[in-house]
């Protein structure tokens, strides 16, 4: 899903933002489930524990998205519309298209990252006012942006280690 140039609205950025909540949902149950079925040959702990982590940090990112959509004036958009959207995007690939849980964990935390860089310059591209601060808005994309490139860091570290 690309990011419109520009987020001119309260009611653009709410759409936007639940889409990162969605977003964030299908990269928090893809590390749960890769972590449920992790095979016992590609076990140990660095794995587990990456795995955990990314979806303890999702739910997290989930709760300060929500809080900012809270803030905003604008209606809310149907969950089930906002999936849609997510899967037509998002979910293309499944965990089996990818060669082991490292490379699809890595497929997650690079569209999130490539996400929030993308929503940080269409707002950054708007001289709109929205109904949440906008430095709280920029202060909480750029946080979860940061995380998911660490994440990046984190599985192509890990990957190495395991090649």
């Amino acid at each position: 899903m690309s990011v419109s140039a520009r987020v001119d609205s309260d009611g653009q950025l709410a759409r936007l933002l639940q889409i990162g909540v969605v977003l964030e949902e299908v990269v928090e149950a893809r590390a749960h489930r890769n972590y449920q079925t992790l095979p016992e040959r590609e076990r140990d702990d660095a794995i587990e524990e990456l795995l955990s982590e990314a979806s303890e940090e999702s739910a997290e990112h989930r709760r300060l998205l929500e809080a900012l959509i809270d803030d905003l004036d604008a209606k809310s958009i149907p969950f089930d519309e906002v999936k849609s959207l997510v899967a037509e995007s998002y979910g293309q690939t499944g965990p089996e298209d990818f060669d082991g849980v490292l490379y699809d964990q890595l497929h997650g935390e690079e569209t999130a990252y490539k996400f929030y860089d993308d929503l940080i310059q269409a707002v950054e591209a708007s001289d709109a006012e929205f109904g949440v601060d906008r430095e709280e808005l920029f202060d909480t994309l750029r946080f979860i942006r940061d995380e998911e490139a660490e994440g990046v860091e984190e599985v192509t570290e890990l990957m190495g280690d395991h090649s």
